[in-house]
């Protein structure tokens, strides 16, 4: 069985729900199902029984099979028909049968994202079997249902019938229950979360982590923590629970979005030393620790470097900006990325009155942009912007120092007057008043 901790991401929004492989308590992200529960087909080789209904019995049988494999392949209305002729055949299926599907259809329904139907469904399984034992499977799936429609205060309540049910139970299965019963509470954090309550979300995930739990779901618990301090507005104690966080889980899953988080808050702090400290720590990380999930680093880097450089050039401090922009070009990229970061180094080595260097930055870019694509298709709007704002740019250094040079000979003061035979003075000395 496989359960679900709460992951975006970007890319970018709360970030999407990852899946974590074998974790008890990890949260689902697109929806995924439990293994359709197995139901023994009825015997059919009584004498007694018409031919007829021997038939229908083995198409129920068959149904139900189809209905299972179409659900695990994400066909979601051939899934749907199946169970429905299961549930419409009711002189044939047996109840353990009938239950089998109604659970099926409740979940075809949730993963083409007929929510409000599969809820219906999911309260149909609910009222006619209020003893199973799959109650606290069909109670978490209807309160994840819930949550996506918006209903955050009912999601809550079914996911704390979860914890009420495992306490009925049998002790057979306990490990299982016991399971069910941390991702309920996990659920019950992250809908407070998603429902904007940060600071019920801070309280019910920092309790999540006194539990046993593994370490891949406490460093989760960790980490969501200190973001519902950072969406809550309180910057001092989100910076702390990050650092923390950062200190114990450096190669986490969320390592990277926690610097990002972390360079934020100290920002908003005043404390931009620290801030711009965590960010080149974020863009030299070394390759090897980024290996496992290049793509969720990369975007982190170029997130965090990419907003951080732009506060600091905004409000004046071009050498830090200059700073972050030249770790940027040197983790490399696509030129609709690469070069834009380039045009700002270049604007930053203006502001630094480092004419010559922008220069050569500029006419490097309108270089690389000469260079025909590869695929030899139109080239992005971005790097048609680009080129026209860096030929602009060259055209204005062209003015600035053409202005300059005859601003020199107006403002220049006069030599003094001397006969044609006698030598000027040496550019060394002083002009006399």
């Amino acid at each position: 069985m496989k359960l679900f901790v709460f992951a975006l991401c970007v890319v970018p929004p709360l970030l999407p729900f990852r899946v974590v492989a074998d974790d008890p308590v990890a949260v689902e992200a697109p929806p995924a199902h439990p293994e359709p529960v197995a139901v023994p087909a009825p015997p059919v080789d009584n004498p007694d029984a018409p031919e007829t209904q021997a038939a229908a019995i083995r198409e129920v049988v068959s149904m139900l099979r189809i209905g299972d494999t179409k659900l695990q392949q994400q066909d979601w209305e051939s899934a749907r028909i199946a169970y429905n002729q299961v549930l419409a055949a009711t002189q044939s299926a047996t109840p353990e049968q009938t239950r089998a599907a109604l659970l099926g259809l409740a979940r075809a329904h949730r993963g083409d994202l007929r929510l409000t139907k599969a809820c219906a469904v999911y309260e149909r399984y609910l009222k006619n079997y209020p003893g199973d034992e799959h109650l606290p499977v069909v109670y978490l799936e209807l309160g994840r249902c819930l949550r996506a429609l918006g209903a955050h205060r009912l999601a809550i309540g079914r996911f704390y019938s979860v914890l009420n049910t495992t306490l009925k139970l049998s002790e057979e299965g306990a490990d299982t229950y016991r399971q069910l019963a941390r991702t309920a509470q996990f659920e019950i954090a992250e809908t407070h979360f998603q429902s904007g309550d940060y600071e019920e979300a801070f309280t019910f995930y920092s309790r999540l982590r006194l539990l046993d739990l593994a370490p891949v779901d406490r460093a989760r618990a960790a980490f969501k923590s200190a973001y519902a301090l950072t969406l809550h507005g309180d910057h001092e104690q989100s910076a702390t629970h990050l650092s923390a966080y950062l200190r114990l889980y450096p190669d986490g899953e969320d390592a990277a979005e926690a610097r990002n988080l972390l360079a934020l808050a100290l920002r908003r702090l005043g404390r931009s030393q620290e801030s711009l400290a965590v960010t080149l720590e974020l863009l030299k990380i070394e390759k090897s620790r980024t290996d496992v999930s290049p793509n969720t680093w990369t975007y982190w880097q170029r997130k965090t470097g990419n907003q951080l450089a732009n506060e600091f050039y905004e409000q004046g401090d071009i050498i830090a900006a200059l700073t972050i922009y030249q770790c940027l070009r040197d983790l490399g990229g696509p030129p609709e990325w690469l070069l834009p970061v380039q045009y700002q180094i270049g604007l930053c080595q203006e502001r630094l009155q480092q004419t010559a260097l922008a220069r050569t930055t500029y006419q490097s870019i309108l270089d690389s942009l000469r260079i025909p694509p590869a695929d030899t298709g139109k080239s992005p709007a971005i790097l048609q912007d680009i080129d026209a704002m860096v030929t602009w740019r060259l055209k204005h250094l062209a003015w600035l120092e053409s202005t300059e040079k005859q601003s020199r000979l107006f403002t220049s003061p006069p030599g003094p007057s001397v006969s044609s035979d006698i030598s000027r003075p040496s550019p060394s000395v002083a002009a006399t008043p």
